[in-house]
């Protein structure tokens, strides 16, 4: 019963209401033009800042991948040229290997095969001959031997056109000296007499 005596006893003290309402407006009122120009200012800077910070990176990307397309190009050029030094690294061996192959070829064109006394030297030219041979083809090396074969310009050297009424035209009729290519690399052309067309 106390406690509702004290309640009747306390007295509310009535409240100003057009002191609330201008308490209301100072905490309503709005900011300056001039302040919200200064936000706005600040927004289009960072925007700036921002787009001048994309276009840059951009341009860092760009260069980065240039960077890395050279650095690929360049691996695959020195692959190559490893590749083709491997490949071609006899080219001066071999020239200089052909002279004796012709050599022990026109050797076994003077020695008759019926004569006896020349049989044993023919033999060991023929077998010297085709371990070169045999030497040369293990380390990729062609012989072009074109006889009867339509003239190639890429592959063949024409020392001469003849007549040749038992040949077609444009033919090889004779080899004088065979060609050798190396991994597929024309080394010597073979030197051939052409029929006339």
């Amino acid at each position: 019963m106390a406690n509702d005596q004290t309640t009747q006893n306390e007295q509310v003290e009535p409240v100003d209401i057009d002191e609330v309402s201008i308490e209301a407006q100072d905490l309503e009122q709005p900011e300056s033009a001039e302040d919200i120009d200064a936000e706005f200012v600040g927004v289009d800077d960072v925007t700036q800042q921002l787009s001048e910070a994309q276009a840059e990176i951009a341009t860092l990307k760009e260069q980065v991948l240039r960077s890395a397309a050279d650095v690929q190009n360049a691996r695959r050029r020195a692959e190559k040229d490893v590749e083709k030094a491997h490949k071609f690294a006899l080219d001066k061996f071999v020239n200089e290997m052909l002279p004796i192959v012709d050599s022990l070829e026109r050797a076994l064109e003077t020695c008759s095969a019926d004569d006896e006394a020349t049989k044993a030297l023919r033999d060991g030219v023929e077998m010297t001959h085709g371990m070169y041979i045999a030497g040369l083809a293990k380390f990729n090396v062609d012989r072009i031997d074109p006889q009867g074969e339509a003239f190639d310009p890429v592959s063949h050297q024409a020392m001469s056109m003849v007549d040749a009424p038992d040949a077609q035209p444009n033919t090889v009729i004779a080899v004088m000296q065979k060609g050798y290519s190396l991994n597929g690399r024309l080394i010597r052309p073979a030197m051939v007499i052409v029929s006339k067309s």
